[in-house]
């Protein structure tokens, strides 16, 4: 067992991405973590339940053991067993907190499994703000996996949305050794841009057409023709909404932007806000959207060999993302300007 990694939570974006990224590598490497002033950063630091069930997710996954994790903790230590994923597993966030964000910290310790394939069920939110979203997931992060070898099938069940929460989302994993590095430095002309517009129980107020309305008239301002299915759900366990709108370019490589319903939140102004968030990245000449960014830091530090990637921003989640798998030291990440260079030590398929 290595000895005790201690990690700053207020560091960089001092938020839950730390707690999620750090078990995740800690898992995957064996190495046992203290986390101090975690999530120092929020107004309302400490552990939030959707943090405490991504620690106890990871502890499944590999064994091991946990001390001092409680709602509102501010420190805490997990030593990680040396088990690895097998068979099925079922996670419930227990609120809307994010379930694709637990999935962010499941997805990598999956990749080490020995077996496959590993099924997860997670039950939470899975359309709100500061998370990724379900079909985020599913188009843009998915794919990029596949690219590196880690095939993951994503189902949306049922969508979830804030207060209730209640989505469940599928994952299928099928790991299949190391990780491959990642080429994503050039982008591209777009070929083309389509979209998903998805209200629950709103259908007589038309949101999900009015949102793809909204969206379309913005794209084609921009001079795009956008394709932007539009879905009635009742299935969820409130009325909520999401879209997602998407950019393919040459050479299979995809952005996308997202943005949930809200009380006082028009289905036009989602529509015109996503699409524009969606034509920024795609001017800023990245292979990786805002989201994706970051996104993908943990499985380049993981993987064997040196990915380059050009990215949308270098936002304050991208600096931790770098900061963390330097600190683990799987691999030496570096941003120059926009270009991030991850060369990594193939950890994600040679833990004993």
């Amino acid at each position: 067992m290595s000895s005790l990694l201690e990690i700053d939570g207020a560091a960089c974006a001092g938020s839950g991405m730390i707690v999620r990224q750090a078990v995740a590598y800690a898992a995957v490497t064996g190495t046992p973590v203290h986390l101090h002033h975690v999530r120092a950063r929020r107004p309302r630091p400490g552990l939030r339940r959707q943090h405490l069930g991504a620690v106890e997710a990871v502890r499944m996954l590999v064994g091991g053991t946990v001390e001092g994790a409680s709602l509102g903790s501010r420190e805490f230590t997990f030593c990680p067993g040396g088990e690895r994923p097998r068979g099925q597993y079922a996670f419930d966030v227990g609120t809307s907190g994010s379930a694709t964000a637990l999935s962010l910290a499941l997805l990598p310790v999956l990749a080490t499994a020995d077996e496959q394939p590993i099924r997860v069920e997670l039950t939470g939110g899975l359309f709100q703000d500061r998370a990724p979203s379900a079909f985020h997931l599913q188009h843009v992060l998915a794919p990029l996996l596949a690219r590196m070898g880690l095939a993951v099938a994503v189902t949306l069940v049922r969508p979830g949305y804030v207060p209730t929460g209640g989505g469940v989302l599928r994952l299928e994993v099928r790991p299949d050794g190391p990780l491959a590095p990642l080429d994503a430095e050039r982008p591209g002309p777009v070929r083309s841009v389509w979209g998903i517009a998805l209200a629950s129980h709103l259908q007589e107020r038309r949101v999900s057409q009015r949102m793809a309305d909204s969206a379309r008239e913005t794209f084609t301002r921009a001079g795009y023709e956008a394709r932007i299915d539009e879905r009635e759900d009742t299935s969820a366990l409130q009325p909520g909404a999401g879209l997602a709108v998407f950019a393919d370019l040459t050479g299979g490589w995809r952005l996308g932007a997202d943005w949930a319903g809200a009380r006082g939140r028009p289905a036009e102004a989602i529509g015109r806000a996503t699409a524009e968030r969606l034509l920024e990245d795609v001017r800023t000449g990245a292979v990786l959207d805002r989201f994706a960014s970051d996104q993908i830091i943990t499985f380049t530090a993981l993987a064997r060999g040196r990915s380059r990637a050009r990215l949308a921003e270098v936002s304050d989640h991208v600096r931790t993302g770098v900061w963390l798998a330097n600190l683990f030291g799987v691999a030496r990440a570096t941003l120059h300007g926009r270009l991030l260079v991850v060369q990594g030590d193939g950890t994600a398929g040679e833990r004993s």
